[in-house]
């Protein structure tokens, strides 16, 4: 079955559900952040042509909280502790919606059975393992901690 013909998402029906949950119950800062959720989901779908998938779902949540904590850390350099706050709230909301993450056992385990499956030895590997992992991992690991684990390793 292609991405075309996987029905709408499980998640963003949820999101939905929650978001209209908010708004009856006067909860406006989280009925905003489940709005900016929905209009990166619309964003993507009109992007790519086609409904999103729970995988993709993932990946527009994976990357909201990407943004998120980047702006935490310019916000602390700006000495803006109430924009860190905000912040932090929406982060929290999104992770609600993504997966328990792997602890760093789990995580190390798995980077080494994929290592050792694909035969991998050297940096020129490193796309071939990234993409395997992400694939298995479905958004339960920080991909950018992985991204430095295989590098040592494969250096």
């Amino acid at each position: 079955m292609n991405d075309s013909q996987i029905p709408d998402s499980a998640i963003k029906k949820r999101i939905q559900e929650d978001a209209n949950n908010a708004l009856k119950a006067g909860e406006k800062f989280q009925l905003g952040v489940l709005r900016l959720i929905l209009s990166s989901i619309k964003q993507y779908e009109v992007d790519n042509r086609k409904l999103i998938n729970d995988k993709n779902v993932l990946l527009v949540l994976e990357k909201m909280v990407k943004q998120r904590k980047e702006a935490i850390i310019q916000f602390k350099q700006g000495n803006r502790i109430d924009l860190v706050e905000k912040e932090t709230k929406e982060i929290s909301i999104l992770k609600e919606y993504l997966p328990e993450q792997l602890d760093e056992l789990t995580t190390d385990k798995l980077i080494d059975q994929i290592i050792i499956k694909l035969d991998a030895n050297s940096l020129k590997d490193m796309g071939k393992v990234m993409k395997e992992l992400q694939d298995q991992a479905q958004g339960r690991i920080d991909m950018k901690l992985a991204s430095e684990k295989i590098k040592n390793i494969l250096q």
